[in-house]
């Protein structure tokens, strides 16, 4: 018998696997997040959603800048294998530390930077969140061409940036680390660069939509099909 009986019996399961498990843990990354803005926990998920349900059934997906990687498995509920990389050590080690048995085999991570170089293996998709407006200007097509140059053809690339429109509404700790903000239209000039075909969708909150985009407080775009004649970095 557990050393806890709960009054509802169909309870009784979650509470033993947590006795055994012990609690998940999130990274310092969305510590914060939770400690300061609990929302915004909310609307973070909901684009790994949105990632999820576009690259349903790909078999293995590259995450670029993938932070302590609390969304992550979100991802993995609908693809076979994902591989995170930051530029970041201490917050890969909690990531791979945090990281849940049950997605851990089908999950690895590495230390690299974008701007140095692409990876030495080709994926069927990437996804970015939050990252090319932490970019400069200058070395934004680099980051985008050597993330090209880690896939596939066929790949589908997702990229999820703030929308400038909403920039005046952003945090000062926000605002400074946001340096090179996107809105619809320069997204996907930036995308055109590279990719056939660039879908773009405005997000309020956790909602994902075609709506206007000048009301959007996030953009997510969608590369598909790479360009075969790639311009020179």
């Amino acid at each position: 018998m557990s050393v806890s009986v709960t009054k509802e019996i169909q309870n009784q399961s979650q509470i033993d696997a947590y006795q055994e498990r012990g609690p998940a843990t999130m990274g310092p990354w969305t510590t914060h997040i939770w400690r300061n803005d609990p929302r915004h926990l909310a609307f973070l998920l909901s684009r790994y959603k949105f990632c999820s349900k576009i690259l349903s059934g790909k078999e293995n997906v590259l995450e670029v800048g993938c932070g302590d990687a609390f969304g992550t498995p979100i991802v993995l509920q609908s693809v076979k294998s994902v591989h995170g990389i930051d530029f970041e050590p201490l917050v890969l080690a909690e990531a791979q530390k945090n990281m849940q048995a049950e997605f851990s085999k089908r999950c690895a991570f590495s230390v690299h930077d974008m701007l140095k170089a692409p990876l030495n293996r080709k994926f069927d998709a990437a996804y970015s969140l939050d990252v090319i407006e932490h970019i400069p200007l200058q070395d934004e097509l680099k980051f985008l061409s050597n993330i090209c140059a880690s896939l596939k053809r066929e790949a589908i690339c997702i990229i999820g940036t703030p929308n400038i429109e909403a920039s005046r509404f952003a945090s000062v700790a926000s605002a400074e680390g946001h340096i090179n903000l996107k809105s619809a239209d320069t997204l996907r000039q930036l995308l055109l660069k590279r990719f056939e075909n660039v879908l773009i969708f405005s997000m309020n909150d956790e909602v994902v939509h075609t709506g206007y985009y000048a009301m959007a407080h996030y953009l997510l775009s969608v590369g598909v099909g790479l360009r075969n004649n790639s311009e020179k970095i």
